[in-house]
């Protein structure tokens, strides 16, 4: 470029330049002042929207009876009449004729150790009954014979046809027939002891059902031996636990401070482990009167009042014990819910169910008497997930974020 054109370098200050620079400032400030509206309104729509924290809790099927309650305790089923069935004899198992759940009648034979040897002394038992009472007849008939000897002996002693001596051999006839049926008695009652002995060691042998009842479990199988107290090795001593299950009740522990609290036929809900939905009324049948000092307890024995076949000994149960008896409307089960989780939103009792998604939606809910820690409401069912001490920040279809405590 040339020195003169240098000239061409110089700054405009004519006021077209000037109002040109004016305005760009304008459009910038109209920038940073809609960027700073945008920055605003995006927190405030954060803020609006972001997740209240809750704690949640679960609406409950509760039952009227915890109202009335006295006192709760653990325990579990048991049949007060229950037996180890055994045999006094030892031998080699040879017949089984239950299993565990068989239903048995008392008397009925449930199993029988190899019996050869006594059988066979049993018979011998019954041939010597038979001897001994053929015998006494065979002495009978000699004492009829004697008898009649005896009469025509005497009628000819008296016409003194024959001698004194001959009467008296006569009436020694008599007598040792008499005397040889009185043995003859005697050995028939030896042989119907011997035979009664023997009886009782076939019957020792066979293993009966004690009662009626259903056989719990086999404690043996066929070629076991079989020892009454099983103090040999590789033995067996009860084949089969026998229980009669018309006679099922619940022990339960009650702590001895506790005790003043429970009194005889005092009514009892059962509610099984097993089955959480089925309550059983019972009753307080006894009280044992021994203190189990390792616990500080008390077992109170509770007969069944209601009675279910699906109930079986060892089964874990709950015991509520009540202040008075169950109507039946008190038997059915009631929704409720913490009083935590209602709230008044405009005057109205409300509580907020969360969903799946973490969602509240507000329903209307109408409270009313006290069931326990809980209060029976109605608006809601079992299982909802609801909020505790939800506060005024949440509305209705509002973001929740549960609680990790």
């Amino acid at each position: 470029m040339s020195i003169t054109d240098l000239s061409k370098l110089s700054i405009d200050r004519s006021q077209k330049a000037f109002s040109g620079g004016k305005r760009n400032r304008k459009r910038w400030w109209i920038g940073v002042a809609v960027a700073v509206g945008v920055i605003v309104a995006f927190v405030i729509f954060r803020g609006g929207n972001r997740a209240t924290t809750v704690e949640l809790g679960t609406v409950a099927s509760a039952f009227p009876s915890q109202a009335i309650t006295a006192l709760n305790a653990t325990g579990r089923v048991s049949a007060s009449r229950k037996a180890a069935v055994s045999t006094k004899a030892t031998g080699k198992l040879e017949y089984l004729g239950v299993q565990e759940g068989s239903v048995v009648k008392a008397g009925q034979v449930l199993a029988r150790i190899e019996n050869k040897d006594v059988v066979a002394t049993q018979d011998q038992a019954q041939a010597n009954v038979r001897a001994a009472k053929a015998n006494m007849e065979q002495g009978l008939a000699e004492l009829r014979d004697a008898e009649a000897n005896l009469r025509r002996t005497e009628d000819l002693a008296k016409k003194n046809f024959i001698s004194g001596a001959q009467l008296d051999t006569a009436i020694a006839r008599h007598d040792r027939a008499l005397a040889g049926v009185a043995a003859q008695k005697g050995q028939i009652g030896v042989a119907e002891a011997n035979l009664r002995a023997t009886n009782v060691g076939v019957e020792q042998t066979i293993i009966r059902a004690p009662f009626d009842g259903v056989i719990l479990t086999k404690n043996a199988n066929v070629g076991d031996i079989i020892t009454p107290f099983s103090s040999a090795a590789d033995s067996k001593g009860a084949v089969v636990n026998i229980a009669d299950m018309t006679t099922l009740e619940v022990e339960a522990d009650v702590s001895e401070n506790s005790l003043s609290k429970i009194i005889v036929d005092m009514p009892v809900e059962i509610q099984l482990d097993a089955f959480p939905d089925l309550r059983l009324l019972g009753r307080v049948s006894r009280i044992v009167p021994t203190v189990d000092r390792a616990k500080a307890t008390v077992l109170v024995k509770i007969e069944f009042v209601e009675k279910d076949n699906r109930v079986l000994p060892d089964m874990s149960a709950k015991v509520a014990f009540l202040q008075r008896a169950l109507t039946a409307e008190e038997r059915k089960s009631v929704t409720a819910i913490q009083p935590a989780a209602i709230v008044k939103r405009d005057g109205k009792d409300v509580v907020f169910v969360v969903d799946e998604k973490n969602v509240a939606k507000m329903v209307p809910v109408t409270p009313t008497d006290k069931i326990g820690d809980l209060v029976r409401v109605s608006g809601v069912k079992p299982g909802d997930r609801v909020a505790l001490k939800p506060d005024e920040r949440l509305k209705d279809g509002g973001e929740v974020s549960v609680s990790k405590k």
